[in-house]
């Protein structure tokens, strides 16, 4: 038996929670990642996962082969980075997540650490607020862009290094002769969007959650005519038809260049959010993290973010 393999065979299928999927992850058919976790359960004499017509869970003793079986994992990969970098040529896979209203910013910073450190080969992933957190503390992640004051609820394991802070904007179809590019029109009410045809973020979003309690700080009922759980959905629900959407500056970023396109900021209330990137506080760093972490909180990195994210200044 191979026993690393079958550790990240195990935490695949934490991962995904189907034995299907955490195959095809691993690039091994679904009887061979089967019989590996049988084996793995003959090496430790316990059962580790409970089985029925589809992945039920782990037993008690599953959940402690696990959490060894993460930290080993990550040992591996620490010695693995360590033998075949410098301090000055980082190398070696790096797994950053955020979530889906930040990608814009995190897709920027993963070229731009590509970009000064070539051996590093990023992993970029869309992920929830809820799955950013638990990958950070699984250890799944190395690295994640998200909303920084949900932190205190995860107990003080998460450290923070500020980038930006979201600001909202109405975007819309813009009224009158067509211009190159995206305008920058005059701050209008929560209270007047709610009145538009929008499409938002579906329910579950942490974001919807952010942008409904705007509307209702501004004593607004909003009926969208359309939700998506897809960032690229709301900004091409206004590009291709009739509709209007919130967006946060990072979003609306990614739009400029499209033409017949306004952004007006919403205020009454002015909501802003702080987005951070986010590691475990307990978790020894690799080399490629190292190197991550140094550019978080590079002078001129932080300035490229804030251009392109917030309050937008004009191009």
């Amino acid at each position: 038996m191979n026993l690393l393999a079958s550790l990240r065979y195990l935490v695949a299928l934490h991962e995904h929670r189907h034995f299907g999927r955490a195959a095809a992850a691993c690039h091994i058919t679904q009887p061979a990642l089967s019989n590996a976790l049988r084996a793995l359960e003959k090496e430790f004499g316990v059962v580790v996962v409970r089985r029925g017509r589809s992945f039920e869970g782990f037993t008690p003793e599953g959940e402690r082969v696990l959490a060894s079986a993460q930290r080993m994992l990550h040992e591996h990969q620490l010695l693995q980075q360590d033998l075949v970098s410098d301090a000055a040529h980082p190398r070696g896979t790096l797994r950053l997540g955020a979530v889906p209203t930040a990608i814009p910013i995190l897709a920027r910073f993963a070229a731009q650490l590509q970009a000064r450190h070539p051996g590093i080969v990023a992993v970029v992933l869309s992920m929830s607020s809820q799955a950013l957190e638990a990958g950070l503390e699984s250890i799944a992640l190395d690295l994640a862009l998200g909303y920084t004051d949900r932190m205190p609820a995860r107990g003080g394991q998460l450290r923070a290094w500020p980038q930006y802070v979201e600001h909202y904007f109405l975007l819309r179809r813009a009224v009158g002769p067509r211009q190159r590019g995206l305008q920058m029109g005059p701050p209008t009410g929560w209270a007047d969007a709610a009145r538009l045809p929008l499409c938002l973020l579906t329910p579950e979003m942490h974001n919807r959650s952010l942008v409904d309690g705007a509307f209702r700080s501004a004593g607004a009922t909003v009926r969208p005519a359309m939700e998506t759980d897809s960032v690229l959905t709301l900004a091409l629900s206004v590009v291709a038809g009739e509709l209007c959407s919130v967006l946060p500056g990072a979003l609306v970023d990614a739009v400029r260049g499209h033409d017949g396109l306004e952004a007006q900021p919403l205020a009454s209330p002015v909501l802003t959010t702080p987005i951070g990137f986010m590691s475990h506080r307990q978790v020894q760093p690799t080399r490629a993290l190292d190197a991550a972490l140094a550019l978080a909180q590079d002078a001129q990195w932080l300035r490229h973010a804030q251009a392109h994210s917030g309050l937008l200044a004009p191009d």
